[in-house]
């Protein structure tokens, strides 16, 4: 499907990152470079917001991770984990982020979800039917749910170029770049990539 991108588009990216970091574990042994994912997906528009939905362990080790994030000017929403008896543990931040981008639809003429959820289809087509919204999807396509990719605008695939969002892959990383409005050029550093919240993150599916 043909879709118009221009540099006046106000643009809202969503960002998974449960989703994403397990799907780059699980298919290319790496770490996600999560501003180049927001660099590529922008594509040069206005960026509103960018927003990551991450999860807190009770040893926050994740701090450096967190602040790597807002460095890029990415957004951090953050959730802690909920330990039940027994010992099994729990995250999820699906309903926080659907909220989110329903609250910021009307503002936006683009959202953007960096996830390959399938769970997402609905929110694709409310905001699509309801606002008018152009919704783009950008993942990795060998972890991404069918039904997502068909809904979607546009459907950016991660794994057509994988050292493009990966933290040293094969050798190979991306350049540093700045988000309009968000500071100087920023390196990667493995801080963007940082091993997050591994018993949270190791027990979901890349499409849940």
């Amino acid at each position: 499907m043909a879709i118009i991108k221009h540099k006046g588009q106000r643009v809202g990216i969503f960002i998974d990152t449960q989703n994403l970091y397990h799907s780059a574990k699980n298919l290319y042994k790496s770490k996600v470079n999560f501003g180049n994912v927001v660099k590529e997906a922008l594509a040069g528009r206005q960026l509103i917001r960018a927003v990551a939905y991450v999860i807190r362990t009770e040893s926050e080790e994740e701090k450096g991770f967190f602040d790597a994030l807002n460095k890029l000017g990415i957004e951090t929403r953050v959730k802690d984990i909920r330990v039940f008896a027994g010992g099994a543990k729990k995250a999820d931040w699906d309903i926080g982020l659907v909220i989110d981008v329903i609250a910021m639809a009307q503002k936006l003429d683009t959202i953007i979800l960096a996830t390959g959820d399938g769970d997402m289809v609905p929110l694709v087509e409310y905001v699509r039917y309801t606002y008018g919204c152009q919704v783009e999807v950008i993942a990795f396509g060998k972890s991404a749910a069918g039904i997502l990719r068909d809904a979607a605008d546009e459907f950016i695939d991660m794994g057509e170029n994988p050292r493009n969002y990966l933290i040293n892959y094969r050798g190979g990383g991306g350049k540093g770049f700045s988000i309009p409005g968000f500071g100087h050029p920023t390196k990667p550093s493995e801080d963007e990539g940082i091993d997050v919240g591994q018993e949270i993150y190791d027990d979901s599916d890349p499409e849940e």
